[in-house]
């Protein structure tokens, strides 16, 4: 099988054919919802420019700036791939990334040197990313378990040792303790501020809908560690007890009518 480079892969075939996580797990639940998905990317996010090293590596090595909507595009396929695409599709895109990423380093804004293939750094990525998908399902979807929140983990390993992480944590409690050692080193900064001015007022969402795109922004900093969302750059935005209500219902309404042209509705085909 030949990887797709464009964005237009068919995730229903080959019949049968596995993914990197198991198709009755619980990643293809959480990564099922488009609502708590573009929700938990956001919380992700903010929690790797948080640590110098990977924001500087963000912020001075890709478009995001100049292209917003596509950066987050070509990321969203990218998290679509390595869970729901057969096995053999996510491996090749993984060592493209993989590939692409030797290339990157630099001195963060602390004065640090920095590359992006460090496996510290990327166990710190692949950690967020499952922490804030798995936590805005959890909250704007339905409550999982702790046994659920810590499968979400052990189904990540295989796709983030491909990444390069090291000693990914292995359960939620593992993921705490991740953050509490990270904590020290995590500081706002401008990057921080100008990612959040980003996803409120570029254009992602279709300019009617404007006012949605900002609640997602407030939501990804309320589901966020207190130490991060009380920095100064994200202090300020704050969900208020209707605009949850309504998130959750937006999200509910994701979770019973799934869009069946969406990868998670193609791939349960391939596996049917």
């Amino acid at each position: 099988m030949t990887p797709p480079r464009g964005m237009n892969y068919n995730f229903s075939e080959p019949k049968g054919s596995p993914a990197l996580t198991p198709h009755h797990g619980i990643s293809w639940r959480i990564f099922s919802n488009p609502v708590s998905l573009y929700i938990g990317g956001i919380t992700a996010v903010l929690l790797e420019l948080t640590e110098p090293s990977v924001a500087s590596g963000v912020w001075n090595h890709s478009n995001f700036k100049t292209d917003t909507f596509g950066r987050l595009h070509r990321t969203g396929y990218a998290a679509m791939v390595t869970v729901y695409a057969p096995k053999e599709i996510a491996e090749q895109m993984i060592a493209r990334v993989v590939k692409m990423h030797d290339q990157v380093q630099g001195i963060n804004f602390l004065g640090q040197a920095y590359r992006a293939n460090d496996p510290e750094l990327l166990t710190w990525v692949q950690a967020t990313a499952l922490f804030g998908f798995t936590e805005a399902y959890s909250a704007f979807v339905e409550p999982l378990r702790k046994i659920e929140k810590d499968l979400a983990f052990i189904e990540g390993q295989t796709a983030a040792q491909l990444y390069g992480a090291k000693d990914l944590p292995y359960s939620w409690k593992e993921w705490e303790e991740l953050y509490a050692q990270t904590q020290p080193r995590l500081t706002d900064s401008k990057i921080l501020a100008e990612f959040v001015h980003i996803m409120q007022t570029a254009d992602i969402l279709p300019r009617p809908l404007k006012w949605l795109q900002i609640l997602m922004v407030k939501a990804a900093i309320e589901i966020a560690p207190e130490y991060v969302k009380t920095m100064p750059s994200l202090k300020h935005l704050r969900l208020s007890f209707k605009q949850r209500f309504f998130l959750k219902l937006l999200a509910k309404l994701g979770h019973w009518f799934p869009l069946p042209y969406l990868p998670p509705s193609q791939a349960k085909k391939r596996m049917k």
